[in-house]
């Protein structure tokens, strides 16, 4: 469900794998989009030529904040400071938590009629019963997590105000176009054996990049949204040794799965991270990476499906496919 009538829309992040769909989406229903973000990104110059109007820089700049909300209808606010793994805490904290306060109050001022929150499952850190719903336990794992759930609570500062206000916390967001974590799987399973450190028993619940931007516009439209919190997923969530036997279907290989103890891999990642820390560059291994292994993400998308009509209808096998035929034609593999 989209509105009758084009809309000015800002999406923060808009470069981003995200953003881009969102915002090819909204061109497409024939809004105006602006995007700011901080960095050009791989789809920056795809989004200029699809009419999108795109700023480079930061939502930590208040004012510059305020000057593109100015008569904007709709704001979804993506960008966050996310795989940065040797980030300082403050930049974390700059961007997820004073960065949604700079937007919300920008929004307030100028009479935003919706404003999205894009949060993520990570707040419920390890699901302990799966799965979990809405107002399942917050338990976030890592300082991300945390700063995303103090986003939150921003927002709810201004839904108390009255203001029209949804927050969706996707899953695990995959598709064609992502360089990272699905990459990684098709990689090491091509071989036809994939290293798993645990049981292979923790679940995992993806959400299709255009199951996502669906629930994402019925948030935007649905008066129902106003003030709400939903959880955004696929239909259907996975043990990891599912996953990987996915994956190996699309490539038409039947993977062996090796069972690796995960303590080893722990150590090593701490030991990783320790060594890189002094330096700028990402470490290859490090805790929130090989947490994979052993977090449990399942959840309930019963409430948004109840409330925003929300059918997410790409399943994992053909969203894996489409990923893949993406890998291939960029040769990542």
């Amino acid at each position: 469900m989209q509105s009758t009538s084009p809309q000015t829309i800002l999406v923060t992040g808009g470069t981003g794998f995200t953003g881009y769909f969102l915002v090819k989406r909204l061109l497409e229903a024939g809004h105006t989009v602006r995007v700011v973000d901080n960095q050009r990104g791989i789809f920056y110059d795809d989004l200029v030529k699809r009419g999108a109007q795109i700023h480079i820089g930061s939502v930590t700049d208040r004012d510059a904040m305020f000057d593109l909300v100015k008569g904007c209808d709709v704001v979804h606010h993506l960008a966050a400071a996310f795989r940065g793994v040797n980030l300082p805490k403050s930049v974390y904290w700059d961007v997820n938590v004073n960065g949604t306060r700079h937007m919300l109050d920008a929004a307030e001022k100028h009479g935003v009629r919706k404003f999205i929150y894009c949060s993520t499952c990570g707040v419920h850190g390890n699901v302990q019963h799966p799965p979990a719903a809405e107002d399942a336990p917050i338990t976030p794992a890592d300082y991300y997590q945390y700063t995303k759930w103090e986003g939150e609570r921003v927002a709810h500062e201004f839904i108390a105000k009255g203001m029209d206000v949804a927050i969706v916390r996707p899953a695990a967001i995959y598709g064609p176009g992502d360089p990272e974590r699905w990459t990684m799987l098709f990689q090491r399973s091509r071989g036809g054996r994939f290293l798993m450190f645990g049981d292979g028993k923790a679940t995992y619940h993806p959400v299709y990049i255009d199951n996502l931007i669906d629930g994402m516009i019925l948030a935007q439209e649905r008066p129902e949204s106003k003030g709400q919190t939903y959880l955004l997923a696929d239909e259907h969530f996975y043990s990891l040794t599912d996953i990987v036997k996915a994956v190996g279907k699309v490539m038409g290989k039947e993977v062996q799965i090796t069972y690796l103890p995960f303590a080893p891999l722990w150590v090593a990642a701490v030991l990783v991270e320790a060594l890189y820390a002094p330096f700028k560059a990402s470490p290859p291994i490090f805790r929130r990476r090989v947490d994979w292994f052993r977090q449990n993400r399942a959840f309930d998308i019963g409430k948004a499906k109840r409330e925003l009509g929300y059918a997410p209808s790409v399943d994992l096998y053909t969203g894996l496919t489409r990923t893949y035929a993406w890998i291939i034609e960029h040769k990542l593999l």
